[in-house]
């Protein structure tokens, strides 16, 4: 047999088992390819960490809500369909709605955020007196019919993005002859409204008697009595004192004595009352409840926002017909109020919402929960 030919049976000889220089080459080269591709990443990573936009825990770190055991919100007592204490301890209504829908996206279930009833002129200060005890506290929000005006924002007032539009108007005794369609028609009468609101300005500029009280259960309680006659107010509030109750609500805590059926009018006031909350001088605060609203104007919290409008809003609308009680959708925000969070990919699967409920627990169920527990 000569070289060249083949072993005898065709049968070829056993390849080496040892890579030959080449393969191992290879092989090194793709191990420092991979070591590159990390050490890129974990660059990239601490980059955008330290130079990009925060997370959603970090701006609950900044904000000082880290192992915070329960958030104060600063609330109304006494406005029907907005905000209300009830006899059974609970508070209702639209505020507190939204009160609860910021409240769990801070990482706050219902059990945990306390309700304490503010007065209009302490709601810039963030003072609530707590019930049953001679002190005031700060809250963490004020969310209370809180009207965004730039004399508040200079006077230092942090607001969030609007979470509600409505206007000014005026509520009559269903008997009065006055039937006022404008601010002058209120000219030389005596008119009730919250002291430190906007309406107090517009019936100083309209001449009337402006008569100003820290509670509009107040107002309208001297309405009854014949003693004004008038109020004006934003409509959101006033239309829950025109219309009865949604079916199933409890009594209020206070009752006015001596109802007389009222008539609600639209006297064409210029511009919008745009409600926000206020935030305090914390700016992490300022965008958690910002991104809280965006949530609710575009995202997964629009059927609680609108749920909220349609039981309070859309019911009060139906008796007080002769004015529009609230824009029934949610105002945009301001370029100030957009908010960016950094959210990396593998979040957006892992991460659950603090609204979305708990395994095994039922949306309802969830919801009776948060009613149970919502008195101060």
């Amino acid at each position: 047999m000569g070289e060249s030919e083949a072993p005898a049976g065709g049968a070829l000889p056993p390849r080496s088992a040892t890579p030959g220089p080449t393969a191992r080459i290879r092989r090194l080269r793709l191990v420092a390819l991979l070591i590159l591709l990390v050490v890129a990443a974990v660059t990239v990573v601490r980059v955008v960490s330290v130079v990009g936009p925060p997370s959603r825990e970090q701006l609950r770190e900044r904000a000082g809500l880290t192992g915070k055991q329960e958030l104060l919100i600063g609330v109304k007592d006494d406005q029907p369909g907005v905000s209300q204490l009830l006899e059974n301890g609970a508070f209702a209504g639209f505020d507190i709605e939204i009160a609860y829908m910021i409240a769990e996206d801070l990482g706050f279930d219902a059990p945990r955020v306390r309700f304490l009833p503010i007065e209009s002129e302490d709601r810039a200060r963030r003072q609530a007196l707590v019930p049953g005890e001679s002190r005031y506290v700060t809250v963490d929000l004020v969310i209370a019919s809180y009207s965004i005006t730039e004399r508040r924002r200079q006077q230092g007032v942090i607001f969030s993005a609007p979470y509600l539009q409505t206007e000014q108007s005026v509520v009559t005794r269903a008997d009065s002859d006055l039937r006022p369609t404008t601010f002058t028609d209120l000219a030389g009468r005596k008119v009730c409204t919250l002291a430190t609101s906007t309406a107090e300005q517009n019936l100083a500029a309209a001449g009337a008697q402006a008569h100003g009280r820290n509670r509009i259960r107040q107002c309208i309680q001297e309405l009854y009595d014949g003693e004004v006659d008038a109020v004006t107010t934003d409509a959101a509030i006033l239309a829950g004192f025109v219309a009865p109750p949604p079916v199933g609500e409890a009594p209020p805590a206070s009752k006015l004595t001596n109802p007389k059926p009222l008539r609600h009018f639209d006297i064409g006031a210029d511009g919008d009352e745009l409600w926000g909350v206020n935030t305090g001088p914390n700016p992490a605060m300022r965008d958690l409840v910002n991104l809280s609203l965006e949530e609710a104007r575009t995202g997964h919290n629009g059927k609680r926002w609108r749920a909220a409008f349609d039981r309070y809003f859309g019911h009060a609308q139906q008796y007080n017909d002769e004015q529009q009680v609230a824009v029934d959708r949610q105002p945009p925000p301001g370029p100030a109020d957009k908010v960016e969070v950094r959210q990396w990919p593998w979040e957006r699967s892992a991460w659950r919402h603090p609204n979305q409920p708990r395994p095994g627990l039922s949306p309802v169920a969830a919801r009776v929960r948060a009613r149970r527990s919502s008195g101060c």
